[in-house]
């Protein structure tokens, strides 16, 4: 007879996750929920909170500000721990539920895996509607975290007990397949979470995840060798899937073995490092002209765990050859046909090591004037990143471009810098020098505003003897800085760094090249003609990160700015750095946009702006071709 355990949903689902593990090749079995974030409500208090409560030795809990930052340090924990591991979240009913989705499209977008475990309300609808219940007139079915179906690779809600069961190793599957991951929300009533059942003990016997490896076909390998093979001109771009592989090694090997250039996309920088001589930096809107040029002028395109972004194929006017054709390999079937592309489904670094073999019995490379043409591009290149860093004269405000030299300058392989959304990741794709395989973490899937204090949260964790780096601008800031308290609380010796330009930098260039004028994207006061033109608001920044426990450092010149980064960086506390740039109606500073990307443009308008804009828009879309 089947012995069993008499314990509330939450209970067990507690005490289930605490159980699962991960392997990948064998080794480094690690926990896959590692930890569980909660904010608590009269949706989950009584549930999931005292759960947590009465398996605290299991399961350790940390408490955040705000849900949709909760997910962020989670993905940031998964991220840095390759997948391998990650964290649960866990809200109320009603605005906390809804809060994760941000959070929850982004995991999803990104391929990285996070546990949601929303509240919800009464499944036996004792009362209708309760605290917080969206009434639907026409599903009775339906509530607030139905908003979570479209941005979840598995959804399901628990209503009851036993149905826990086969819900909770579905969604464990679903974290731990290398295709299908990303978020994954198990949606529990507040009554359902406090029933009691009697559990089968297997449930909470000790399970580990194999996170599978797939070996390339055999006649899909051999076709990806004749095409390499054939090729004059070919150019790899690496993605995120490269890193997620830990495919780096096997990258630098076929690399090295063939000469062939390797551009990178913004999940893919870092692939290799920034002085490998087959790297030839970032592609597409934000890349270098180094790679943008090869792959104007590319006739295979080799494609290795990338999703081909429209930033990363420049809206389809970057690979302009008449003959160019691509070949993918990626583990998931829906990458590796776009762009009618020639398959090879495959892990990354299995792929990547055959055809590394295959190559080298044909004692394949390329040809020598290509390698020298990109080599020589590639030490132009970087005369210009130079110029962009430098700072002649260090009593002056830094560019933001100086501020990412002076980093340049402090940093060693070990540092890890996280940004995802303004300007900064378009200066860092150009300009940064990836030196280690993870240094670089902009999460530009989604480009998300706010994520970056709370992703090196997760980021440290994961990595706590490293020092974790959150550039922020001050649009970014003032979206999400609460959980500095929770750095502060925990101890997490994150270091913030904010660039003050008053406005919405990126966002504000943006503007202005396609007829907007900069409308809306400076923090000014209104001037007499109503818009934002006035001067800057008198918003210290600075104070506000003291006022949530950081300790801060102002700088005001570049030589101010060298010591606050220098102190910052030996610090084992959180640390912020506030620095003031330029304005956000003056430019960064970095070499301008290599490539196109598709922004429509008014086609019919007064102003001249405007005009102009459509003008130079029509001209570009002209360029447009689909791969078929």
């Amino acid at each position: 007879m089947t012995s069993t355990t008499r314990l509330t949903v939450a209970q067990a689902l507690v005490r289930f996750l605490a159980v699962q593990y991960t392997e990948r090749d064998g080794e480094n079995r690690q926990r896959l929920i590692g930890a569980t974030w909660g904010i608590f409500g009269h949706g989950n208090v009584a549930g999931l909170g005292q759960a947590l409560v009465e398996y605290a030795d299991d399961m350790p809990y940390h408490q955040g500000r705000n849900e949709q930052s909760m997910v962020h340090a989670a993905v940031g924990y998964a991220r840095q721990s390759n997948r391998l591991s990650t964290h649960a979240v866990t809200t109320s009913v009603g605005p906390g539920a809804t809060n994760l989705v941000t959070g929850a499209a982004l995991a999803t977008i990104n391929h990285l895996p996070v546990l949601l475990l929303p509240g919800d309300v009464f499944a036996t609808r004792p009362a209708d509607p309760v605290l917080q219940q969206l009434e639907v007139p026409y599903a009775g079915d339906v509530s607030v975290n139905d908003c979570l179906r479209p941005v979840s690779k598995y959804f399901d809600r628990i209503t009851r007990p036993e149905a826990l069961i086969p819900a909770a190793l579905q969604a464990m599957r679903v974290l731990t397949d290398p295709v299908e991951t990303g978020a994954v929300t198990l949606a529990l009533p507040q009554d359902v979470q406090a029933e009691a059942y009697d559990w089968p003990e297997e449930f909470f016997a000790e399970r580990t995840w194999t996170v599978r490896r797939p070996a390339p076909d055999a006649s899909e390998l051999a076709a990806a060798v004749r095409a390499i093979r054939d090729a004059r001109r070919p150019l790899i771009v690496a993605g995120g899937g490269v890193h997620h592989s830990r495919a780096e090694e096997a990258l630098a090997e076929l690399a090295t073995a063939t000469r062939i250039p390797v551009a990178s996309t913004q999940a893919g920088k870092g692939s290799l490092r920034w002085d490998h001589p087959q790297d030839v930096g970032g592609i597409g809107h934000t890349g270098t002209a180094t790679a943008d040029e090869l792959a104007r002028t590319a006739d295979l395109v080799i494609g290795v765990g990338t999703r081909y972004t429209d930033f990363t194929t420049a809206s389809g006017t970057l690979f302009t050859t008449s003959n160019v054709r691509f070949l993918n390999l990626n583990i998931a079937p829906y990458d590796g046909h776009k762009l009618s592309g020639q398959t090879l489904i495959a892990d990354a670094r299995a792929g990547l090591e055959e055809l590394t073999e295959a190559l080298t019995l044909h004692d394949h490379r390329a040809e020598p004037a290509y390698v020298t043409e990109y080599t020589d591009d590639k030490e132009r290149w970087e005369y210009r990143v130079d110029a962009a860093y430098e700072a002649e004269d260090p009593d002056i405000r830094p560019t933001q471009p100086q501020v990412l030299g002076i980093l340049d300058e402090l940093v060693d392989e070990d540092d890890i810098l996280i940004n995802a959304a303004g300007s900064l990741p378009g200066d860092l794709h150009k300009l940064w020098r990836a030196r280690s395989r993870d240094q670089y973490h902009v999460e530009y899937g989604y480009s998300c505003m706010g994520y970056e204090i709370p992703a090196a949260i997760g980021v440290r964790m994961a990595a706590p003897d490293r020092p974790v780096w959150a550039l922020v601008g001050d649009g970014t800031y003032l979206m999400m800085p609460t959980e500095m308290v929770t750095a502060v609380q925990e101890g997490v010796a994150i270091k913030v760094v904010i660039l003050q330009n008053y406005g919405y930098a990126s966002i504000g260039g943006l503007s202005e090249s396609v007829g907007g004028e900069r409308y809306g994207t400076a923090y000014r006061y209104r001037s007499e003609d109503r818009t934002y033109t006035g001067a800057p608001l008198p918003v210290d920044l600075a104070a506000n990160a003291a006022s949530m426990g950081m300790r801060v450092l102002r700088a005001k010149t570049v030589r101010d700015l060298r010591a606050a980064l220098t102190e910052a960086r030996a610090a084992d506390t959180p640390t912020c750095v506030y620095v003031e740039t330029e304005t956000a109606d003056t430019v960064s500073g970095a070499p301008p946009a290599q490539a196109w990307w598709d922004v429509p443009v008014a086609e019919t308008a007064t102003r001249s702006s405007a005009v102009k804009a459509r003008e130079e828009y029509d001209r570009h879309v002209a360029a447009r071709r689909r791969h078929l």
